[in-house]
């Protein structure tokens, strides 16, 4: 088992304020995702979270963060701890959620049905430690809040890990793949066929008793446009009356 630092990210945030360590350093010692460091990095998460010192706690020495500084393809390895603590297994229960962030579970379960529309309730309810009734009322708006809730990434809200979130996301994922093969429907949707040109269309759409007028009509477009000369000669005769004046109109009649 891989182990992880005391308060990774109360560590992780020490590591990125204090040293020039890469994303993907930092992530791999504390064992949370490289979206999460970038967004301690950026001040998204780990709101009011002090960062811890793992040099002076015991668990990181000051030369292997120099060594991992000068080779980004380093890992950092912790220390072998003085005195070897056994571990607890607890049965994992509901998720908690801090009073501060209660409020914003519903807009957290409205971002997963829209972009991860294949978790199931109950993997959303473990993420984001809400209850069913909640996710159907979300899913039917039928909530009492509906009209004023905004989809927003439960990750960055900090109400689930990114790790959590892409482990179930990948599940739901494998789970459908199961259900399409065992139902026997193709992976990859057919492709559709290209259109029709557009007077196969028409002659299609186009009533039978409505076909010899159209045709009358394309014929008198036709006409006019093959004979412009026509109309242009008939114009200038018209110009030329009104600029000869009557006097010469008379003289003509």
């Amino acid at each position: 088992m891989t182990r992880t630092p005391l308060m990774p990210k109360a560590t992780a945030v020490w590591l990125v304020d204090n040293t020039s360590l890469t994303f993907e350093q930092i992530a791999e010692f504390c064992g949370l995702h490289v979206l999460e460091v970038k967004g301690i990095a950026d001040g998204d998460v780990a709101h009011g979270i002090k960062g811890m010192d793992p040099i002076s706690s015991g668990q990181l020495s000051r030369d292997e963060i120099h060594i991992a500084e000068e080779d980004p393809k380093h890992r950092l390895h912790l220390l072998e701890p003085k005195v070897e603590v056994p571990e607890v297994k607890t049965k994992r229960g509901p998720r908690y959620t801090p009073v501060s962030r209660r409020q914003d579970r519903p807009n957290a379960i409205l971002w997963l049905l829209r972009n991860h529309p294949e978790l199931k309730d109950s993997q959303i309810m473990r993420l984001v430690g809400t209850t069913k009734p909640t996710i159907i009322a979300i899913r039917d708006r039928s909530h009492w809040n509906s009209p004023n809730l905004v989809a927003q990434d439960p990750v960055t809200l900090g109400l689930c890990s990114q790790i959590d979130l892409d482990a179930d996301v990948k599940k739901a994922a494998a789970r459908l793949e199961r259900e399409r093969k065992k139902a026997g429907i193709p992976d990859e949707a057919p492709v559709p066929e290209s259109l029709l040109p557009t007077e196969e269309t028409i002659a299609a759409a186009q009533p039978a008793a409505e076909a010899p007028m159209a045709s009358a009509l394309a014929q008198e477009a036709r006409d006019a446009m093959a004979a412009p000369d026509v109309v242009e000669d008939a114009r200038t005769r018209v110009g030329l009356r009104q600029a000869e004046g009557p006097e010469a109109r008379r003289a003509v009649r």
